[in-house]
């Protein structure tokens, strides 16, 4: 289990997530996936980074097992800060992140996805925030970023998925392509970003999240807020031992 890193083509970082079953990511595993992130950025050899992971789903969020089995809440407060590092380090790393879905993107996969500068996906890929059935809030600001806000609120309230081919309609998804072409068709996007003038490249990344209307920090920890006032009340961990127990 682990995040792993490759150079590609020599300028090109791709980062692989890798938490069998379902890359649900333990507290650890977030704070190591924003430290690869930020050390990409920083490496003034790279020019573009492709996010991608192995085995079912791209991401199924937290490891609410992990949280479960803790006293306390240290490992609920360990995974906020992890996604909230993790996603930030999508958003702030100072080249485009390329965004490579497969199977399910689900909690924190959304957070990941909503703020890469470009997401690709397998035709089986599906896309949704279950977190009202998991007793938590979180992540609908990066879901706004990939639908419209009307559709963001019944996929949030319903905890439903939507497809790819869908989100492709919204343009939010680039490119749809079958499941053994999905890591060529990230690096067919990194290479043509990576083959310019990365001075310019990364000035446009800061220039494009300098003039982004949603300050997706701030509302991310606002929603943050609600799920530790969730947790204080008792629905929180009730809502996650029954989601332990019907998965047994």
């Amino acid at each position: 289990m682990a995040i792993s890193c490759e150079r590609v083509d020599a300028h090109i970082e791709v980062i692989t997530v890798d938490f069998p079953p379902v890359n649900a990511l333990p507290v650890r595993g977030w704070f190591d996936l924003a430290g690869a992130l930020r050390r990409a950025g920083e490496d003034p050899e790279v020019h573009a980074v492709v996010l991608r992971a192995e085995g079912r789903g791209f991401n199924a969020g937290v490891d609410i097992k992990e949280i479960q089995r803790s006293s306390g809440f240290d490992a609920l407060v360990g995974a906020n800060k992890g996604c909230y590092a993790a996603f930030g380090a999508v958003y702030e790393c100072a080249v485009p992140v390329i965004a490579a879905v497969h199977g399910f993107c689900l909690g924190g996969g959304i957070g990941l996805v909503g703020n890469a500068d470009v997401v690709v996906a397998s035709d089986d890929a599906t896309f949704g925030v279950p977190e009202v059935e998991r007793g938590a809030l979180g992540a609908a600001t990066h879901l706004a970023r990939l639908v419209p806000q009307h559709l963001m609120r019944t996929l949030y309230f319903t905890a439903r998925t939507i497809t790819a081919e869908e989100l492709r309609s919204h343009g939010s998804v680039y490119r749809v392509v079958p499941r053994d072409e999905l890591d060529e068709a990230a690096l067919e996007i990194a290479r043509d970003i990576a083959k310019k003038d990365t001075r310019v490249i990364r000035a446009a990344k800061e220039a494009l999240n300098g003039i982004d209307p949603q300050q997706v920090h701030r509302s991310y920890r606002f929603e943050q807020g609600f799920t530790f006032e969730l947790n204080l009340v008792g629905a929180a961990d009730e809502a996650r031992q029954g989601f332990l127990e019907r998965e047994r």
